[in-house]
């Protein structure tokens, strides 16, 4: 005689069913965090030193938050500041600073176009429009913001300024800057991220004009990344 014997299902214990519960949260924020950490794309920045002086080329990842796209949907100008400080080597006491030079860009959405307007001024721009000498026009807003962080061949430095035989250190800076914004908006700015868009790279030049292009030593950076 052969007997057969069928398991009976038994309800999960509510013990072990809270334990099942939290390993599927954790695996689940696991895979979340992994997936949030995957590295962005590089700024990539090199000064270069020729017979005339010192450039800087550099193409920038930027990506701009929820926040401040909305402002600029509303019209609202929105201002980025390229600043490179170039200092001389000394040993006897701090490095002096011997050029700096800054490039304001603006920003702006034009509603009856529904086009995008980057303008440009030499060193420090204000709110001024006439300020902005340079202009570039575009359908969207991702094509405005590449061009935002591309920047080819900026002279920052004369060549009389330099020695033969020395090599510098180079500042760089990229940054919304928020004081050019209105009023309102610049009240608890600081502490929003997407508003904290700061870039700084420390470059070396070569010694000579025939060195070629030098790339840069990151310090720090902080690049604002939308919401998801």
């Amino acid at each position: 005689m052969t007997a057969f014997f069928m398991p009976a299902w038994r309800r999960p214990r509510p013990d072990r069913l809270v334990v099942w519960v939290v390993l599927l949260w954790v695996g689940l924020l696991g895979f979340t965090s992994s997936q949030a950490q995957q590295p962005a794309a590089e700024a990539a920045v090199a000064v270069q030193r020729s017979a005339d002086g010192l450039y800087i080329t550099a193409r920038l990842p930027l990506e701009l938050g929820p926040a401040v796209e909305d402002a600029l949907f509303k019209a609202v100008p929105v201002y980025f500041v390229y600043q490179a400080d170039v200092y001389e080597p000394r040993w006897y006491w701090t490095d002096k600073r011997i050029a700096s030079a800054t490039r304001t860009l603006r920003l702006a959405y034009q509603p009856l176009t529904r086009r995008w307007r980057l303008s440009a001024a030499a060193g420090a721009g204000g709110v001024n429009a006439q300020q902005y000498a340079l202009h570039q026009n575009f359908e969207t807003l991702s094509e405005a913001v590449a061009a935002l962080g591309r920047l080819a061949r900026w002279k920052i430095a004369d060549a009389a300024r330099l020695d033969e035989g020395e090599r510098y250190s180079v500042a760089f800076r990229f940054r919304l800057d928020l004081s050019l914004l209105p009023r309102p908006f610049q009240i608890g700015m600081a502490n929003q991220p997407d508003w904290n868009i700061d870039i700084t790279r420390q470059l070396r030049t070569s010694a000579s004009a025939e060195g070629g292009d030098v790339p840069a030593q990151p310090v720090a950076e902080t690049v604002a990344e939308p919401a998801r």
